[in-house]
């Protein structure tokens, strides 16, 4: 399903595949990959000639970064705070709980069109299963995984040879380019940037003593930002 999805996205937009932003993004997927007992020459890595700051990795050994990421984020750690979050979703199985819980929502849908009678009672009780599902069940990725995914990565970009902290300058990045419009944390796909802030920062302790010993160990990637 990933590769199918990737080889969509790369035939409908512009991919990038070698130049100084491609080797840029490769060096820090390849630390992230080793940091966490991959092969980096089994995944592919692309960057998506797009402005939206995205990033993304899928279950079929697949890593793509929009060009907008790599001007948001300002120094190879806070991209490698987005690569591992996302690699983290990847470890965490998060894709395989989607579509779980997709099924689950579509059987109950199914189940309430057979046991309601009438056309009428039947759309106001699928509408409102679909405000379920919009806003609580069905998000892209959960605010429980999005959560998850931010502490593997810390620590993946710590053991990596990337320094944490910048996982929360990241954030505060990201809170200001968005400037306020955000939607209310209830209704968004992730935790508000404050709450990711807040708890990556309770985190970094941690995720600091991995840097350091990772640091003793001579782990130090030369990934340098185009």
């Amino acid at each position: 399903m990933g590769a199918d999805s990737f080889a969509a996205m790369s035939s409908e937009q512009k991919a990038i595949s070698s130049g100084e932003s491609y080797s840029y993004v490769r060096c820090i997927a390849d630390a992230i990959l080793l940091a966490d007992s991959r092969d980096p020459k089994a995944w592919e890595v692309k960057v998506f000639d797009d402005a939206s700051p995205n990033a993304f990795a899928l279950p079929g050994k697949k890593i793509g970064v929009h060009t907008g990421m790599i001007k948001l984020a300002q120094n190879p750690s806070q991209l490698a705070a987005v690569m591992g979050h996302e690699v983290g979703h990847v470890d965490a199985r998060h894709g395989a709980e989607r579509v779980s819980l997709s099924m689950t929502s579509q059987l109950a849908q199914q189940a309430t069109t057979v046991l309601l009678d009438g056309h009428e009672y039947e759309s106001t009780a699928l509408a409102a299963l679909g405000l379920g599902a919009q806003y609580g069940v069905l998000l892209p990725y959960s605010r429980t995984h999005e959560s998850e995914a931010d502490t593997i990565g810390l620590y993946l970009m710590a053991k990596a040879g990337f320094d944490p902290s910048q996982a929360v300058e990241l954030w505060k990045e990201m809170k200001k380019a968005s400037g306020g419009n955000a939607p209310p944390e209830f209704m968004s796909t992730h935790p508000s940037n404050e709450t990711r802030i807040q708890e990556l920062t309770q985190e970094l302790p941690q995720a600091n003593s991995v840097y350091q010993a990772a640091l003793e160990k001579g782990v130090l990637p030369n990934c340098r930002r185009p």
